[in-house]
């Protein structure tokens, strides 16, 4: 079965949130000294609380449909990140799960539409756009790769994150810091890229 026909179901929106968290984990330390750089040095440490907060509430109330499983972990992201993360998290993944709706299944090309939605919100709520320096520089390119494959969205949101080092920031905290934030990866690209990654690997 290639990945275009293949139904994804609550298990496996589960397994794309459990290898999320697990890849928060392991690079909490290298997200927060990206965000020491041009932040508050507490991007890696909120997104690990974030996410462990995830799990806990994935097993305790087991939503059954892949949107309610997305939605459930946005709420649980806004309620419990401090800082930008949270919401902006949150309302990414509450967005995608509210576009999915009931549907028990959905496979790859509605999931990159919704996702598509979440990345909307996003950029709606924190007034960004392409090259702004943000996590929708390794988003906007993922959700195109998605329309491909799974493998195509983690590797555009892998090179998007990267293609922030030269950027100046237009958004968020890093913006204070005007020429200064050229030269750094941007925080919240660069964990949109490991959400995209644990994506690909739930995938596999």
């Amino acid at each position: 079965m290639t990945d275009d026909d293949a139904k994804l179901d609550t298990e496996f929106f589960r397994r794309w949130l459990a290898a999320t968290a697990a890849a928060v984990d392991r690079e909490a330390g290298r997200l927060t000294e990206l965000d020491s750089a041009i932040g508050d040095a507490d991007h890696g440490v909120n997104l690990q609380r974030g996410f462990a907060a995830v799990t806990a509430v994935l097993e305790e109330q087991a939503p059954t449909t892949p949107g309610a499983v997305l939605t459930l972990a946005g709420r649980q992201l806004i309620a419990r990140v401090g800082g930008a993360s949270g919401p902006l998290y949150g309302t990414l993944l509450r967005r995608t799960g509210k576009d999915l709706g009931d549907e028990a299944t959905v496979t790859r090309q509605r999931l990159a539409t919704a996702l598509g939605a979440g990345v909307a919100a996003v950029a709606q709520l924190g007034g960004a756009q392409a090259g702004d320096k943000t996590m929708l520089d390794a988003l906007l390119p993922a959700v195109e790769g998605l329309a491909e494959s799974f493998a195509a969205a983690r590797d555009a949101a892998a090179q998007g994150a990267l293609a922030t080092v030269p950027l100046r920031a237009r958004k968020g905290r890093a913006s204070y810091l005007g020429e200064r934030s050229v030269g750094h990866e941007d925080p919240g690209a660069a964990s949109s890229a490991l959400l995209v990654a644990a994506l690909a690997e739930a995938a596999a």
